[in-house]
């Protein structure tokens, strides 16, 4: 969210912003919410005089009495009770603005960083770098669920079954390797100096909507009925709720964690071929790393998060670049944002794994995220980034390991989760 001073400033460059995001149908809520923060500021400065009026009136009542004159007593204390009565309603009226003022807020977008490159939607995002070489065999490389089903590793019919399409089993070896990743991710990011962390699976209404905007919630979060409580997309959510309302000193910073949880998305909208199997589906695992930093700091931080990701990759022998998101496929709250793709030599193309974002102060500033030096407190900036997210990843690892015969070939760093083993079969 956008600090409304800078809004009344700059108003120029928060249009040009969202015009950048081609979200031009927002740009007259720049003018709106302007003049409602207009309104609610007179109403603030009115009700301010009339409390000052008030307590002056009921300073002049005790005096009166004390000097016996009971009759001017009376009339002041009418007095006392019109402004009373005035400021009551003045009060209303400035809660009501404050919530419109709000309410358009939280649907302007945040300023994006002036090195994203500009366009529509995620067909123009802009290539950066290629890490490793990709690499196509000779032989032909199956459809990742059906290499997974020729280990007995995915039962798809039975969760169809039990929950509904976008649901999975996963057995024996392949079940093993998913969790082999996960530990191997979470040993990976606490050797780089990131604190572990198991979450909370669900978050209040309050972190949701401090944490993304109405539209991603509306895709995403599934609703626990009769509770105020949702099920988080992805750990990122309860790990920066985990700061909501606080004050953290200067000194204490950066806050480095890297978490575990399970995710549960929607998934709304319709998906191309390529998205079925466990590409795109409605519970998944992830090992997630946020920080909370000072703002001078939060570019630095942004790439050393994705370049963890790539490394992890790479530690794994799987070909990964990574991908600069342009202005149309930022979400509202991010300043800038990368997405790691990993080499599928089945497609012969790349396809995401995880991604990167810093948000700026949006997320502190609607959390109320604060740092501390001396008796000055400001905003902290928060990123996030995808460390590994299976059984997506599993895809990669499986497509880029695959043997001609059929067995999967695991890497030397993977083998002590995997029980010693070198290949599954």
């Amino acid at each position: 969210m956008i600090d409304i001073k800078f809004l009344r400033e700059n108003p120029d460059i928060v249009k040009d912003n969202i015009r950048k995001k081609f979200q031009d149908s927002k740009v007259p809520l720049v003018d709106e919410v302007i003049e409602l923060d207009t309104q609610r500021r007179a109403a603030q400065q009115k009700a301010d005089s009339l409390r000052a009026e008030r307590n002056k009136y009921s300073k002049q009542i005790g005096a009166l009495m004390g000097q016996g004159k009971k009759d001017e007593a009376e009339q002041m204390k009418k007095l006392v009770t019109e402004k009373s009565d005035e400021l009551a309603k003045l009060e209303l009226l400035e809660e009501e603005l404050s919530e419109q003022v709000t309410k358009i807020m939280m649907t302007i977008p945040n300023i994006i960083d002036e090195s994203v490159p500009i366009g529509k939607d995620d067909s123009e995002n802009v290539e950066v770098q290629r890490y490793g070489e990709p690499f196509v065999p000779e032989f032909e490389i199956p459809y990742h669920t059906d290499i997974m089903e020729k280990l007995n590793g995915i039962d798809l019919d039975s969760a169809r079954r039990v929950a509904g399409n976008g649901f999975y089993y996963l057995m024996g070896d392949i079940a093993r390797l998913h969790s082999a990743v996960i530990a191997y991710a979470r040993d990976f990011m606490i050797d780089r100096g990131f604190t572990y962390c198991v979450p909370p699976f669900m978050i209040r209404s309050n972190v949701v909507t401090g944490v993304m905007s109405f539209a991603e919630m509306d895709a995403m979060m599934y609703k626990i009925e009769g509770e105020d409580l949702y099920l988080i997309g992805t750990s990122e959510h309860s790990m920066i709720g985990k700061f909501i309302d606080t004050i953290i000193p200067e000194e204490e910073l950066p806050k480095t964690l890297t978490s575990y949880s399970p995710c549960f998305r929607k998934e709304k909208g319709a998906h191309g071929i390529e998205e079925r199997g466990v590409y795109r589906i409605h519970q998944f695992e992830k090992q997630e790393m946020i920080v909370v930093c000072k703002p001078e700091d939060s570019k630095m931080w942004f790439d050393k998060l994705w370049q963890n990701t790539v490394d992890l990759f790479r530690s794994l022998d799987i070909p990964v670049r990574t991908l600069e998101c342009c202005s149309g496929d930022l979400a509202d709250l991010k300043v800038k944002s990368v997405d790691v793709e990993a080499w599928s030599p089945r497609q012969k193309k790349y396809f995401e794994v995880g991604s990167c974002s810093n948000l700026g102060d949006a997320q502190a500033r609607r959390l109320k995220i604060r740092i501390s030096k001396g008796k000055d407190k400001y905003f902290a900036h928060t990123l996030n980034n995808t460390v590994v997210a299976p059984p997506r990843m599993l895809i990669a690892f499986l497509e880029n390991n695959l043997n001609e015969d059929g067995t999967v070939r695991i890497p030397e760093v993977l083998r002590p989760y995997m029980g010693g083993k070198d290949i599954i079969k």
